[in-house]
C-alpha cells in the first residue's frame, strides 16, 4: 500500500523501463482502479500521454465485472492484440484489486482460447502472485463466483453470435437451503437474505441496489437447527435482471450481530429451467468455514 507521494515515483519507474524497450504506441493500458472519479493512477499515466481504461476493482462486494464489462474487456483487448504482434497489453490493479485482475486475466486466456479449462486458467494466474495474496484482499473464497463467469465466458465458443447474452428479467420466487449449516455453534443458524442488483423496473438505470433483504424481526427472522430442521425456505419475491448478487448472513438472537453464510454472484441471462442449484462448492464463503456446511449442503433458487 504506497502513499500518494510514493506512487507517482513507483509506477513512473516501471514505466521508464517498459518505454525504454516498447513504443507507446503499443501499449494498451487497463487499471482496476475501485471507480474513483479523480483517480491517480490515470493521472500518472497520463503524465506520459498514456490512458487507462478504468474498471471496477468488485461488484456489491465481489471481486468480479459485471458481464458488459467482462465483454469489453474481452473485446477490447482481443481488437488490440490483434492488430500488431508488437501490440501488448498493459494491466494495472490498485490496493486489493489483485483478485478480479487475476479472474479478469483467466477470461482472456479462455476467451481467446489460449487454455480450455477454467479452473486450469484462473490456477495459471495465481501462480504469478505470491501465495496468500487473494485471502489477503478477499475475506470470502471468490473461486466459485469467478469460474461461474469463466464458464459464461466459454459458453461464447458454442455461439459466438449470440454473447454475450440479453440480459432477461426474472421473478426470484424463494431460496431452499437443504441441510442446515452450522453457525451458531450448537448447529443452526437464524439466516438473513439480501438480493442486489440493478432495478428491472429502471432499465436505463445499471447502478446495483438492495432489491430485497428479510427484516429483522421475529416474524421474518428464526432458528434452524441440524436436528429439527432439514430445509429452510425463505420466500423472497422480487423481480431481478442482470448480474445479481445473493448474501445470505446469520444473526444471533438479537439480531445484532451477523456472521457472513455465503454469498453467490450469478446473472440472469444464464439461469435455465427457472432454477439455479448450487451445492457447497459452488458457493462463495469465509475461508475458514467449509467445515461449518454438510457434504450434502445445497442452494435452490426458484425464479419464474
Amino acid at each position: 500500500m504506497l502513499e500518494e507521494d510514493e506512487l507517482k515515483p513507483y509506477i513512473g519507474g516501471i514505466l521508464k523501463q517498459l518505454l525504454a524497450r516498447y513504443s507507446i504506441d503499443s501499449l494498451m493500458v487497463f487499471n482496476f482502479e475501485g471507480g474513483k472519479k479523480n483517480n491517480q493512477t490515470a493521472r500518472i499515466f497520463s503524465g506520459y500521454n498514456m490512458s487507462a481504461m478504468g474498471y471496477p476493482r468488485n461488484y456489491e462486494g465481489c471481486p468480479l465485472l459485471t458481464l458488459e464489462m467482462i465483454h469489453h474487456f474481452l473485446r477490447s483487448s482481443e481488437s488490440w492484440l490483434s492488430l500488431s504482434q508488437d501490440n501488448y497489453l498493459l494491466i494495472h490493479s490498485e490496493y486489493g484489486g489483485w483478485p478480479v485482475l487475476a479472474f479478469a486475466l483467466a477470461a482472456l486466456l479462455v476467451y481467446l482460447r489460449r487454455c480450455k479449462d477454467e479452473r486450469k486458467a484462473l490456477e495459471m494466474i495465481h501462480k504469478y502472485a505470491p501465495p496468500g495474496l487473494v485471502e489477503l484482499y478477499s475475506p470470502l473464497d471468490p473461486a466459485p463466483s469467478h469460474l461461474r463467469y469463466l464458464k459464461y465466458v466459454s459458453r461464447r465458443h458454442k455461439s459466438p453470435e449470440l454473447w454475450p447474452p440479453a440480459d432477461r428479467t426474472l421473478n426470484l420466487n424463494c431460496a431452499i437451503i437443504r441441510t442446515v449449516p452450522n453457525f451458531d455453534g450448537e448447529g443452526g443458524c437464524r439466516p438473513i437474505f439480501r438480493i442486489y442488483g440493478p432495478d428491472p423496473l429502471a432499465p436505463h438505470d445499471s447502478s446495483a441496489k438492495v432489491l430485497f433483504s428479510t427484516p429483522k424481526t421475529d416474524d421474518f427472522v428464526q432458528l434452524y437447527t441440524q436436528e429439527d430442521s432439514e430445509i429452510i425456505k425463505i420466500n423472497i419475491r422480487c423481480p431481478v435482471r442482470g448480474d445479481v448478487v445473493m448474501e445470505c448472513v446469520s444473526v444471533d438472537e438479537d439480531f445484532k450481530h451477523e456472521v457472513m453464510v455465503f454469498r453467490v454472484m450469478f446473472s440472469t441471462a444464464f439461469v435455465e429451467d427457472n432454477l439455479l442449484l448450487l451445492d457447497r462448492d459452488q458457493i462463495d464463503i469465509l475461508w475458514d468455514t467449509k467445515h461449518r456446511f454438510p457434504v450434502d449442503f445445497r442452494v435452490e433458487l426458484y425464479t419464474y
